[in-house]
């Protein structure tokens, strides 16, 4: 996915209204915590959150009349269409990655439910479950090769460039969850936005997760733990309530470009 928007950390300089200072201070939040936590379950689920929070505060920025007079003009329209394009495209992926743990969870279920029964084919519901995950793995790499941020040419608007520094960093967040999810290297220093940025080298490193500890114990059954299975159950319920949360702020926030674009 392509931002095709300047990054800047020194967004609405001379806009004094307290909305945009609000999406300031919460960018500067998001991108604070993205170089300053390593991934875990918490770390996404608090970003997720963070995420929501900000789009549903962007919202609010775009009703503004000042900010839908900008946002109006004939040489941002182009602008304004990508970064609904963008919402879309972003969309699209929340509701991959929903789909995908929605059928993790209906695995993990029915195995917990063999082993409180003790009856059922195990070995059979587990293969599934690991078949699935394989599948899934290979999924996540083809949409984060889709979510690589490229830099842009440099607008001199203020409010697209806070628009576009938003979808980095949900671009980013879901790079995190694809490579969290799957158990895969991930850079922890802000890899998409912070080389985009200030062209730092991030350090990667291979997870050790819930999902990852989980696959493991299903590919031995001698280990297998129930308090694991379900620890893994709850922590993508977890991740899925914040991607359901996230889901409707952004369809709020394409909502009010579309109206934008209607006018």
């Amino acid at each position: 996915m392509a931002v095709s928007f300047h990054v800047r950390s020194n967004s609405f300089p001379s806009r004094p209204h307290p909305q945009a200072a609000h999406v300031d201070e919460q960018l500067a939040r998001l991108r604070s915590s993205e170089e300053a936590s390593t991934s875990s379950s918490y770390s996404i689920c608090k970003r997720l959150d963070n995420l929501q929070d900000l789009y549903e505060s962007l919202d609010k920025l775009i009703r503004l009349p000042a900010t839908q007079q900008s946002l109006a003009q004939e040489q941002n329209k182009k602008a304004v269409e990508q970064l609904l394009d963008g919402s879309l495209r972003i969309l699209d992926v929340c509701n991959i990655s929903k789909e995908a743990l929605s059928q993790m969870k209906e695995g993990l279920m029915e195995i917990q439910s063999i082993l409180r029964r003790k009856r059922g084919y195990l070995s059979g519901e587990i293969k599934k479950y690991l078949t699935t995950r394989k599948s899934l793995k290979k999924s996540f790499q083809k949409v984060q090769k889709s979510l690589k941020v490229t830099h842009a040419e440099d607008n001199n608007d203020e409010t697209l460039a806070v628009f576009g520094e938003a979808e980095a960093i949900t671009v980013s967040l879901f790079d995190s969850l694809f490579s969290y999810i799957s158990g895969t290297k991930t850079c922890s220093k802000w890899s998409v936005v912070s080389k985009l940025m200030n062209k730092k080298k991030a350090t990667c490193e291979a997870q050790e997760n819930e999902f990852t500890k989980v696959d493991s114990e299903f590919q031995s059954e001698k280990t297998l733990k129930m308090e694991d299975v379900q620890n893994l159950e709850s922590c993508i319920q977890d991740l899925e309530d914040g991607l359901e949360s996230l889901s409707k702020s952004l369809i709020k926030y394409r909502v009010s470009f579309l109206n934008i674009l209607g006018h």
